[in-house]
């Protein structure tokens, strides 16, 4: 199997073009492809994107649904167009579960089956020449990467929201964030609970409690 490795957009058009491509799946990858790529392909171009289009478009839908706590979450096969995730949809399906103690492991464990699934019933629509359904673009919504405040606890926030604030980071794997003050020493925050275990027992912003249950001494960046 060859290996492309282009450093930039324009490289990637020129090594697609060579290749003579009938149809580019791309899964994970951020850059924002041209016309110059998206025309070479026969059949076009199509995306794997972890929501429910147009819920969450933009780079990091995953991570919005599990700080916003949604209980469960989507994938989707579409088409690429100009624009990030907008293009006419393919398959989709939702109800993937968001654990608590989600992982990206946990997740793609679930995760997965479904794609390939999708991607099979996806080509036998290229393959046939259907467009897809177009998105409803006011029902829209982004999902950007994480501003930096999102690093710091606020203990006024409610309890609910820094619980799925530390499972977010965790799920990304943040070295050392988010942290909090707790009684003048700052902590990287790992685990928490909403329910009541042994662990450091904080009062949030709207008075209900929240356990500390895995952190490490650091620092305010």
């Amino acid at each position: 199997m060859d290996l492309l490795l282009p450093g930039s957009v324009d490289g990637l058009a020129l090594m697609l073009e060579a290749y003579r491509v009938d149809l580019l799946i791309v899964f994970g990858f951020a850059w924002k492809l041209p016309c110059s790529v998206l025309e070479i392909p026969r059949l076009g171009v199509i995306n794997v994107h972890v929501s429910m289009l147009p819920k969450y478009r933009g780079p990091a839908p995953l991570l919005w649904a599990i700080r916003n706590g949604d209980p469960t979450g989507g994938i989707t096969v579409h088409r690429m167009d100009e624009d990030f995730d907008t293009g006419n949809i393919l398959a989709q399906q939702d109800g993937i579960p968001l654990e608590d103690d989600i992982s990206w492991a946990s997740y793609c464990t679930v995760a997965m089956p479904v794609v390939y699934d999708l991607i099979r019933a996806s080509l036998d629509r290229v393959i046939a020449g259907h467009p897809g359904e177009s998105q409803d673009g006011s029902v829209a919504s982004y999902a950007g990467f994480m501003e930096d405040e999102f690093s710091v606890i606020r203990w006024s926030d409610d309890a609910r929201t820094i619980h799925n604030q530390v499972r977010t980071h965790r799920f990304m794997r943040s070295p050392s964030h988010p942290i909090a003050e707790v009684g003048g020493t700052w902590l990287h925050v790992m685990r928490t609970s909403l329910e009541p275990v042994e662990g450091l027992r904080v009062t949030c912003g709207d008075g209900n409690p929240l356990w500390i249950t895995e952190s490490e001494t650091g620092r305010l960046p």
